[in-house]
């Protein structure tokens, strides 16, 4: 951007005069206008100078006053007045107001007409800015060659800290360094000095929009930094820092790290679809896995599962990792599909630095993630509990995991995967879950406790009659009776025993029953539907 001074100092300005004193001219300069308007200054952008003949104020120069306090109100860069066709001469009190409020008055001469004068100031700004303009471009079409061969990401940030000659570093939505400039060293300089002294809240603001600080360098002296979001994903963005952009040269401008900027984007999304492409096949080959002992497939799963992590092992057991929600995110899908897709990288990029043998993939239709541990450590829940707190230290995702049981062979990967499911879905209705839910057997009723209410409680009366839901003491202890005797297989010596009574006594009790139910209990088929009854109206 060009500065009065600079103008000034351009020999085809030379016949401008600067009356107003100052200390320095260094203030920057946009633009120019023409105008004989009072109160121009509510209509022009900042860093302007105005072109006037004073017309207004040949009979009364007083009213500049206002006009120079409302023009440096707005950051206006300078006052040039033509004189000899109005205005002879400037009041020295106008000069000298100018001068305390710190706003150039420049002097026209009666020669220069000021139509002529705007095209040449213009024309030298617009200069600037074609040249600024083609170089931005320069840069898109250098970046974009970049992206079209593929470079990895610390190859465009080093390429880009070579062009604007500033440190730069880019992060990831977790605030890990991705790649940095050559500025930095990990002995003298290191990038984490910058990236430490962020906080919580500075991210934060950062992720609404491109924000400044005042850092300290590595020698204890203020530094700048600016930073901005680079919105790859919506919630969740990634972070470039620009350490000292005071100091970019000329011609690079705002414009060209915008279109740097935009090339990354697409750069980091690109790298984030093919890595999704990888996942699927990953998602495909395990589902298949998982499903095999129930289609029966007989296959070679440790040969084709070689590539996707899969080892031969002892044992193997599943977690599905997931997030709870909160009252503000519970019904934004956007949010949740991107916290899932945060969560797999974040595991991805740190669980194998941890543990061994950890296969990580996406389940299908959801946003939660399935881990499949192949060799036993004794610090597994201890690590994951770790990272579940790390994780949301830096962002607000609350991570959970919910195990099955550990199996011996790769077929019974799949029922370690259907008892976490059931782990996954017994804490549905908790508020706050553990970060490690194991897996609990269910028994019989279990596997009717997605039934409709009513339909079991039909079944039970049907089956049991008086002994589905007594309320009479007789009724209670024959039931009781009745549950003992098939418990032990309609063995009357070990009912006696469990319930300290005579042998006779159980024998009449259960013949009672008998004549309830109308039927035999000793009978296989109904002492298998009499047992189920019994359990399921136990437990409702």
């Amino acid at each position: 951007m060009k500065t009065l001074q600079e103008l000034l100092n351009t020999p085809r300005f030379s016949d401008l005069i600067v009356l107003s004193t100052h200390k320095s001219l260094e203030q920057p300069i946009e633009s120019a206008e023409i105008t004989e308007t009072p109160d121009v200054a509510n209509y022009i952008p900042q860093h302007t100078i105005i072109l006037t003949t004073a017309m207004n104020y040949q009979h009364d120069q007083t009213g500049l006053k206002r006009l120079i306090r409302e023009l440096k109100e707005h950051q206006s860069a300078a006052l040039a007045i033509k004189t000899g066709r109005f205005l002879n001469e400037i009041d020295p009190h106008i000069l000298e107001y100018a001068s305390e409020i710190d706003l150039p008055i420049i002097k026209i001469p009666d020669t220069q007409p000021l139509g002529a004068l705007l095209h040449q100031i213009l024309s030298y700004l617009w200069n600037d800015k074609t040249q600024q303009m083609t170089y931005a471009f320069d840069i898109q079409n250098r970046f974009s060659d970049l992206l079209m061969h593929d470079v990895s990401n610390a190859r465009f940030i080093a390429e880009f800290g070579k062009i604007i000659n500033v440190p730069i570093i880019l992060l990831s939505p977790w605030q890990s360094i991705i790649a940095h400039s050559r500025h930095f060293s990990d002995e003298g300089k290191p990038a984490s000095h910058y990236v430490n002294q962020l906080s919580a809240e500075d991210f934060r603001k950062i992720d609404r929009e491109k924000s400044a600080f005042i850092l300290k360098d590595t020698d204890h002296k203020p530094v700048q930094m600016t930073c901005y979001p680079i919105k790859v994903n919506h919630y969740f963005p990634f972070y470039l820092l620009i350490v000292t952009p005071e100091n970019i040269p000329f011609p690079i401008s705002e414009f060209a790290i915008d279109q740097a900027i935009l090339v990354l984007t697409l750069m980091l999304y690109k790298n984030q679809e093919v890595n999704k492409s990888f996942e699927h096949l990953k998602t495909d080959f395990y589902s298949q896995l998982i499903d095999a002992k129930v289609n029966q497939q007989t296959r070679n799963w440790l040969d084709l599962g070689k590539s996707y992590g899969l080892i031969k092992s002892k044992t193997y057991q599943v977690a599905i990792a997931y997030c709870v929600s909160s009252e503000e995110t519970k019904h934004h899908v956007r949010y949740q599909k991107e916290e899932g897709q945060i969560v797999g990288n974040w595991l991805n990029e740190f669980l194998p630095l941890r543990l061994k043998d950890v296969a990580i993939f996406k389940l299908r239709h959801t946003n939660n993630l399935f881990l499949l541990f192949q060799t036993p450590q004794s610090n597994t829940e201890e690590v994951l509990i770790e990272l579940v707190e790390e994780l949301h230290h830096i962002l607000p995702i609350q991570l959970r995991f919910a195990f099955g049981n550990v199996h011996e062979t790769v077929e019974e990967i799949g029922d370690s995967y259907i008892e976490a499911l059931d782990s996954l879905e017994a804490t549905t209705q908790l508020l706050y879950p553990e970060i490690i839910q194991h897996y609990q057997p269910k028994g019989l009723s279990g596997l009717f406790e997605k039934l409709d209410l009513k339909d079991v409680h039909y079944f039970c009366e049907q089956t049991l009659k008086e002994l589905a839901y007594p309320s009479d003491d007789t009724m209670i202890e024959l039931r009781k009776t009745l549950a003992t005797f098939l418990g032990f297989n309609c063995e009357i010596t070990k009912t006696a025993s469990e319930l300290y009574l005579h042998r006779n006594t159980i024998k009449y009790r259960i013949k009672q029953c008998e004549e309830i139910l109308g039927l035999s209990v000793q009978n296989t088929e109904n002492s298998l539907t009499l047992r189920v009854a019994l359990e399921l109206s136990a437990s409702r």
